[in-house]
C-alpha cells in the first residue's frame, strides 16, 4: 500500500502525548520507509487549566484545539488518548477515527514513596487524584483514605508527590510506561479493585473524513480487538450520556476465542451507590453490545444518579 511523502501528526505538547506520537511515528515509518512524519504540538486549554475540568466543559477541553488544527489543514493525523475523546457527542464534522491501536495495559497504578500496597494504607493517607472515578471507587472500597485534587502531567504529578503534596498517587500504567516511568510503581491494581475509565489504554488516531490517502495508510496500523472494545466502551458512554462529573467506568475484553463482553459501573461521588452491570456480546455487534449495558444500568436508576450529579 501507497502512503503520502508527508504525513503531519498533531498532539498536545505533554511529554506523554508527545511519547505517544513517538509510536505512532515508528509505526508508520517501519511499515512505509519512504513516508517523512512531522509533529505539530499543540497546548489545550485542558493542560493550561489547573482547576476542575467541568468549568472548561469536560474533557473536550483536551481535543478542542487539536481538532481545529486538523480541520484548518495544518495537520493530517491526530493522536488520542481515546479516554480524553468525549463520547456523549460525535466527532467534530468532518473527522473520523482512522485506526484504533493495539491496546495498552488498562489498569491503574499506586505510587507510595514508603512501598505500601492500596490495602497497606492507613487512615487518613492523602491519595493524589482528580479523577471522579477514582475518588467514588476509593470511597466505597477504603473509606478511610482522603483524595485530595492534583491535575497536571504524569511527570508533574509525580513531583508534586515527592514534595509533600499528598501522602500516595494514582496515575494509568499505561501512561507511566509510554513516559518510561514505570519504576515508580508500587501496585498495580486489578481492574476489579479499580474499574478503568472508558477507553483506557487505547489509542485513536483521527484523520480529515477527505483525506483518504492518509486514512488509508494508517488504517493498517490498526488493531481489531481494540477497534470492536472502543466501539463497544464508547457506544456504551454515548447512551448513558455522562458528564464529566459523573463516576463512569467500564472496559470491554476480548476472550481468546474472540468472544466481546463489556463490564461498566456508575457510582455516586461518594462511592454509596454503586451500578454493575456486565454482558457479553453473543451475537451483537460492538456497539450493540455497548448500548444493551447502558440501557441495563439505565434500568437500575442511571439516569437519575447522573443527572443528580452537578457539573
Amino acid at each position: 500500500m501507497s502512503a503520502p511523502e508527508l504525513i503531519r501528526i498533531v498532539s498536545r505538547s505533554s511529554p506523554m502525548a508527545l511519547a505517544q506520537v513517538e509510536r505512532v511515528r515508528a509505526e508508520l515509518a517501519a511499515r512505509y520507509p519512504t513516508t517523512r512524519t512531522e509533529v505539530v504540538p499543540v497546548t489545550t486549554s485542558g493542560d493550561r487549566w489547573m482547576g476542575d475540568l467541568s468549568e472548561l466543559g469536560g474533557k473536550g477541553a483536551f481535543t478542542k484545539e487539536v481538532d481545529a488544527a486538523l480541520l484548518a489543514g495544518e495537520a493530517d493525523l491526530a493522536v488520542h488518548c481515546v479516554k480524553d475523546v468525549p463520547a456523549d457527542r460525535p466527532l467534530p464534522a468532518g473527522t473520523t477515527f482512522a485506526a484504533f491501536l493495539e491496546r495498552d495495559d488498562i489498569r491503574d497504578a499506586l505510587i507510595h514513596p514508603g512501598g505500601r500496597t492500596l490495602d497497606q494504607l492507613p487512615a487518613g493517607t492523602r491519595i493524589g487524584t482528580s479523577s471522579v472515578r477514582r475518588i467514588a471507587q476509593l470511597a466505597a472500597s477504603h473509606p478511610h483514605l482522603t483524595c485530595v485534587p492534583m491535575r497536571g502531567n504524569a511527570n508533574r504529578r509525580l513531583e508534586k508527590l515527592y514534595a509533600g503534596d499528598a501522602d500516595a498517587l494514582l496515575l494509568a500504567v499505561s501512561g507511566l510506561e509510554r513516559i518510561g516511568r514505570s519504576e515508580v510503581i508500587t501496585e498495580i491494581l486489578s481492574a476489579e479493585t479499580l474499574c478503568p475509565p472508558i477507553g483506557a489504554g487505547i489509542l485513536a488516531l483521527q484523520c480529515r473524513e477527505d483525506d483518504t490517502g492518509t486514512i488509508d495508510a494508517v488504517s493498517a496500523l490498526g488493531d481489531r480487538d481494540a477497534f470492536r472494545e472502543a466501539t463497544a466502551e464508547r457506544m456504551f458512554l454515548h447512551v448513558l450520556q455522562g458528564h464529566c462529573n459523573s463516576p463512569i467506568a467500564g472496559y470491554a475484553r476480548t476472550a481468546r476465542n474472540g468472544e466481546l463482553s463489556l463490564r461498566a459501573c456508575v457510582f455516586t461521588p461518594d462511592g454509596k451507590t454503586v451500578l454493575n452491570a456486565h454482558e457479553w456480546a453473543g451475537p451483537l455487534d460492538p456497539a450493540t453490545l455497548g448500548t444493551s449495558v447502558a440501557v441495563a444500568l439505565l434500568r437500575q436508576g442511571a439516569r437519575d444518579l447522573i443527572d443528580s450529579i452537578a457539573h
